[in-house]
């Protein structure tokens, strides 16, 4: 009973609050806020605030409540470790009897262009160092110089 008139006062405030923000010529808001105020209404005629005032109440129904959320998190978790795996059982068998298999190969697909390597890589050989140019200036003109003493600079 209490439920029910604390429905219908918050529906008459908020259809009241609405009837004063129309009269400040703000049409767009005041239909908003008259939706949202008989939203409470709506739910008391139709049955629902009572059936949430019996079932607030029930020790059975908190008890329902505490088994879904337990349900929920261990599927939530379950989901969030198979996805950090990289999928399910059967798809992380399969993958590991592919990578067990050698000289894997994808269908209709050719053979790798580069085979392994026949003789070890070997580092290149140093550079030997510039000998000191005549202008002093080192061999951050040395380009520059080139190109004026083509022209006759």
């Amino acid at each position: 009973m209490i439920a029910e008139t604390v429905c219908s006062a918050v529906s008459v405030a908020g259809l009241g609050i609405a009837a004063v923000t129309a009269y400040r010529k703000r049409f767009l808001s005041a239909a908003r806020i008259a939706a949202y105020s008989l939203v409470p209404i709506g739910l008391v005629m139709t049955g629902v605030v009572g059936w949430a005032a019996h079932t607030a109440f029930s020790p059975t129904a908190w008890a329902g409540v505490v088994v879904l959320a337990g349900a929920w998190l261990l599927f939530a978790g379950t989901r969030g470790v198979e996805r950090r795996r990289g999928g399910s059982r059967k798809e992380r068998r399969a993958a590991a009897r592919e990578a067990a298999r050698p000289e894997t190969v994808a269908p209709a697909s050719s053979a790798p262009s580069l085979g392994p390597a026949t003789r070890p890589a070997t580092r290149p050989a140093p550079r030997p160092a510039a000998a000191p140019r005549a202008s002093g200036s080192g061999d951050d003109f040395s380009d520059i110089e080139a190109i004026l003493k083509k022209h006759g600079i």
